[in-house]
């Protein structure tokens, strides 16, 4: 009898002090390394800050980060690593669109939920039971960036994308939500994100006389496309998509930023929010916790990581991949980075066009438009 209570203790003490293995897959090089970068750095420095107060329910995180290079295939082979090798619950990430997608069956197959730190929506739509995001949709960014040109009579429009999960997803977007907002569409071109040069394409686009042209990338291209778009001195409004919305771009660009108009979160103008803004407080202790540790400007990606390691802090039961999803599903009215996230059974994204506003590059620096 004695024998059979110590084995239920120790098995007891084993369950209680286990610790919780989770994985990060962040783009740590290549195109997309200026959003992967501050991902990593806000998931470590919060999962210090929890182990530190504890952890979740009495069980340390363990943390296993392994970088994508940006690209694709790789993601695959680092998800497969995480669950064979490492035996992780769940994984944070992974950064781009295009990542999240290449191992979204992967994630039904293996039964690991997966909180993607990407915008597009084909991540969720159609709906996979284990995968997760934090970023609004491209959708949601697309229908504030319309709405905005629309109100502002900027009705014919030029299209630039990059030719990627990220550019795909923004471009179909952008098809389809056209005429609900009685945007016309005049040229629809494309770029490579390893391209050094989009005078091409800018110049079949200015000869069409667009109102505003809109480029839909991330990482040193749309930087490249900034200034080629001031050497044509083309007079149209430059928009950017969400995928800029970092003070790497703009010292990249940059004179060539200023003007750019953009969606993007709260985070990056908090301090111009009104005091009453129900995510200014948020938004401010992230900034000064962040910016502290690591001495360089915040960034909306960082925000992502951000909303992914407290809603992990929600998640009540790590037995197994169903619980975990039953618990991020019944998550409702939290207050993020970039939204107040609602999921559900039907909707693992949880936000909407709200989580955006529209964003200027003054003097090089971000300004709230009031709209």
């Amino acid at each position: 009898m004695h024998k059979v209570f110590t084995l239920f203790f120790l098995m007891f003490v084993a369950t209680a002090f286990a610790e919780i293995k989770v994985g990060g897959l962040f783009a740590l090089t290549g195109p997309a390394s200026i959003l992967g970068l501050p991902e990593k750095q806000t998931v470590e420095l919060y999962v210090e800050k929890i182990n530190k107060s504890g952890g979740i329910n009495g069980q340390k995180i363990d943390l296993i980060v392994y970088d994508t290079q940006s690209v694709d295939d790789e993601a695959r082979k680092k998800f497969i690593r995480l669950v064979q090798k490492d035996s992780v619950s769940l994984v944070i990430g992974p950064t781009t669109s295009g990542e999240s997608l290449a191992i979204k069956d992967l994630a039904s197959q293996y039964k690991i939920p997966v909180i993607s730190l990407a915008s597009s929506d084909r991540i969720v739509n159609p709906l996979n039971p284990f995968v997760f995001k934090v970023a609004p949709s491209d959708d949601h960014a697309v229908q504030r960036v319309f709405d905005y040109l629309s109100k502002n009579k900027m009705n014919k429009v030029a299209i630039l994308t990059v030719q990627n999960g990220y550019g795909d997803s923004g471009r179909a977007a952008m098809l389809k939500e056209a005429k609900n907002f009685n945007i016309e569409i005049l040229a629809d071109e494309k770029y490579l994100d390893t391209d050094k040069d989009m005078t091409s394409q800018l110049s079949k686009i200015n000869s069409k006389k667009p109102d505003a042209v809109i480029v839909w990338g991330v990482g040193p291209a749309p930087a490249i496309i900034a200034k080629n778009f001031r050497q044509l001195n083309m007079k149209s409004q430059l928009v950017m998509s969400h995928g800029i919305a970092s003070a790497k771009f703009i010292e990249l660009a940059g004179d060539a930023a200023n003007d750019i108009i953009l969606p993007a979160g709260r985070i990056i103008v908090a301090d111009q929010l009104a005091d009453s803004d129900k995510y200014k407080k948020i938004l401010l202790d992230y900034i000064k916790e962040f910016e502290k540790e690591f001495k360089t400007p915040v960034s909306t990606f960082g925000g992502h990581a951000y909303d992914a390691i407290n809603l992990i802090l929600k998640i009540k039961n790590f037995k197994d991949g169903n619980s975990i999803v039953g618990n991020l599903e019944g998550i409702k009215g939290y207050i993020g980075t970039y939204g107040t996230f609602d999921f559900s059974a039907n909707d693992h994204n949880g936000l909407s066009k709200d989580a955006f506003v529209m964003v200027k590059i003054v003097d090089k620096k971000w300004k709230l438009i009031n709209q």
